[in-house]
């Protein structure tokens, strides 16, 4: 496959994909959870063990709570819904006293506003600074040109998992920043290998077009990269269908963004540097790396 003399084609379907998740960023937004618009949350030690957090939904199902999150650990069942004033709360507690049983409240509190815009401007940074840090580290292994087609590359990645997830207005908490920050690290490990076989190949095919030396590149790369990309996506895919609600997001945030970081390390990355070169259509040996 001429992944770079069809390159125009890759462009031209992440930009059409770009575009639709832009303009639903725009348009919808995101469905932020109680992380980052705040709410009420619980902590409960039931008195019974092996109360499972499908119980406790149940019972929040009841009173129209069905979109709280709940994470469930080895003592205890944490509860995030939406803000509620006291009467709700004692309602709340009632109702999954009586479906799930008896229990203790560890901890009861109202999550403000303020702290959830604290926790966007937090994604926000971890996510500039890790971009800056990857351009950084890029540059000092390879060259500039590497690391701002490797950011574009990740940037190409996060908003189309942005984007879907504002289309499906799917909720965004705090484990969707973690899913994000993965997603690069993960692209970015998948696009280094395949910058690791063009530098090679630049050193020892001198008297190739360049054209040729990227191509070869993601060829030598391409079974490697399908190869795992298809290992993380198995898993994930049956984290999202047996792992239930508490990962359900964070799975569906992965799975989108590694697929897409897959298509831009082999079809995005690659090519977008060999079109920052000024002398792209010239041999290999004219290259200084």
């Amino acid at each position: 496959m001429d992944f770079v003399g069809k390159r125009k084609i890759w462009y031209a379907l992440s930009l059409i994909v770009l575009l639709v998740s832009i303009t639903s960023l725009f348009v919808q937004g995101l469905n932020f959870g109680i992380d980052f618009k705040g709410g009420t949350l619980f902590e409960l030690h039931f008195e019974e063990t092996g109360i499972t957090d499908a119980q406790v939904r149940s019972a929040l199902e009841e009173i129209g709570l069905e979109k709280s999150e709940i994470q469930a650990s080895s003592d205890s069942i944490i509860i995030k819904t939406v803000e509620l004033d006291p009467e709700k709360q004692g309602k709340v507690l009632k109702t999954i006293e009586d479906k799930a049983g008896k229990f203790e409240v560890l901890r009861s509190e109202q999550v403000g506003p303020i702290i959830g815009k604290e926790l966007r401007t937090a994604g926000i940074l971890a996510l500039v600074i890790a971009g800056v840090l990857q351009i950084i580290y890029i540059t000092i292994r390879f060259e500039l040109r590497f690391g701002i087609a490797a950011i574009l590359a990740l940037l190409h990645d996060a908003i189309i998992t942005l984007g879907f997830f504002s289309l499906m207005q799917y909720e965004v908490d705090v484990t969707f920043i973690a899913a994000i920050l993965t997603i690069i690290g993960y692209s970015i490990n998948d696009t280094i290998v395949i910058f690791d076989r063009i530098r090679e190949n630049l050193k020892n095919r001198r008297k190739e077009e360049l054209a040729d030396i990227v191509n070869k590149s993601i060829k030598m790369s391409l079974v490697r990269s399908i190869n795992t990309s298809l290992a993380v996506l198995f898993v994930l895919a049956a984290l999202l269908v047996l792992g239930g609600d508490t990962t359900r997001y964070f799975s569906l945030a992965m799975l989108v963004g590694v697929i897409a970081g897959a298509y831009s390390s082999i079809f995005i990355a690659s090519p977008l540097w060999f079109d920052f070169r000024p002398d792209k259509h010239g041999r290999a040996k004219a290259l200084k790396v």
